[in-house]
C-alpha cells in the first residue's frame, strides 16, 4: 500500500513538473519559432511553424538596433555594478556579522527599506542631483545608481554567509599572526565565495534587464543599453514583429546562457546563505 502511495505520489510530482516547464518554456519556443517569421505570418499564425525560415530577422535586429555598440554598453555597465556591488557589500557584511554594533536594528530596519522602497520614489531628485554634476548619459553614473540600489540586498545575503562560519577560523588566523585584513582576503572570502558568485549572478542579471534607470539617465544614442535599443525598435505607428521578437532573442541568449552554466552554482549559493540569519 505504502509502495503504491509513493509510486502515485511520484507520478503526481512528475506531472506538476511537467506542467511547471510547459509553461516556463512555452514563452521561449515561441519567441524563437516567432522570430524565424516575417511580421505578416506573426499575425496570421504565432503558433505555426516558420515558412519559410527568414534568417535576416536577426541581421535586421543587429543592425538596426546598434547591438555591436549596444551590447558593449550593456556589458560595462553590468561589469562594473557587479564589480563595485561585491567590492562594498562583502567588506560592509563581514564588519555587520563580525562587530557587535549597537544600532544595528536601526540598520537592518533601513537595509529593508531601502531594498523595497521603488525607485520611482526618488528617481527625479536623482535625476536632477546627476544632471547637476554633469553625469547624465554617463555608463559609469548609471553603475553608481545601480550600485546603490543593490547593494542593501547583497549586505543582507552576504551577511548570512559570513554568519555561517565558524569564528574559531578567523581566531586561529588571529592568533597565527594575520591581520584583519588577511583573514578577510585569505581566510573569509575563499569561504563565501559561492555567496559572492550569488550575488554577482542576481546582481549581473538585474543591471542587464533594467530599463527604467537606463532610458531616463541614458539619453544619447551612443550611450544606450542593449534594452533601451530593443525598445526602439517598436515604431509609433508600424513594427516589424519578426525583427522585434530576433531582437528579444538576441538579448535573452546571453542572459540564459549563462544561467544554465551557473545554474548549480546559483542554486549551492542560494541554499548556503539560507543556512543562518
Amino acid at each position: 500500500m505504502r509502495l503504491v502511495e509513493s509510486r502515485l505520489t511520484l507520478w503526481v510530482c512528475y506531472i506538476l513538473l511537467g506542467i511547471f516547464a510547459f509553461l516556463a518554456l512555452f514563452p521561449i519556443v515561441l519567441l524563437v519559432l516567432n522570430s524565424l517569421k516575417p511580421a505578416a505570418q506573426i499575425v496570421q499564425n504565432p503558433l505555426g511553424l516558420p515558412q519559410p525560415i527568414r534568417w535576416q530577422n536577426f541581421a535586421n535586429a543587429w543592425n538596426h538596433a546598434k547591438f555591436s555598440q549596444t551590447f558593449i554598453n550593456s556589458l560595462i555597465v553590468s561589469g562594473t555594478t557587479i564589480a563595485l556591488v561585491c567590492t562594498t557589500s562583502s567588506l560592509t557584511a563581514y564588519v555587520i556579522a563580525r562587530r557587535k554594533i549597537k544600532s544595528w536594528k536601526i540598520f537592518t530596519f533601513y537595509l529593508l527599506a531601502t531594498t523595497t522602497a521603488p525607485i520611482q520614489l526618488y528617481i527625479f531628485p536623482l535625476y536632477f542631483g546627476f544632471a547637476k554634476l554633469g553625469l547624465i548619459n554617463n555608463i559609469f553614473g548609471v553603475a553608481l545608481i545601480y550600485t546603490a540600489l543593490y547593494s542593501p540586498f547583497a549586505v543582507m545575503l552576504l551577511r548570512t554567509y559570513f554568519l555561517a562560519v565558524p569564528k574559531e577560523l578567523e581566531e586561529a588566523a588571529i592568533v597565527d599572526g594575520a591581520t584583519h585584513w588577511q583573514v578577510f582576503w585569505r581566510v573569509m572570502l575563499p569561504i563565501v565565495s559561492p555567496g559572492i558568485l550569488t550575488v554577482a549572478l542576481i546582481i549581473g542579471l538585474n543591471s542587464w534587464n533594467e530599463f527604467l534607470i537606463a532610458t531616463t539617465f541614458l539619453q544619447k544614442q551612443e550611450n544606450m543599453t542593449a534594452v533601451i535599443a530593443f525598445f526602439l525598435l517598436s515604431g509609433q505607428y508600424s513594427s516589424d514583429w519578426g525583427e522585434i521578437m530576433a531582437a528579444a532573442l538576441i538579448i535573452v541568449v546571453p542572459v540564459v546562457t549563462l544561467f544554465v552554466f551557473m545554474q548549480r552554482r546559483f542554486i549551492e549559493g542560494m541554499a548556503g546563505g539560507s543556512v543562518k540569519g
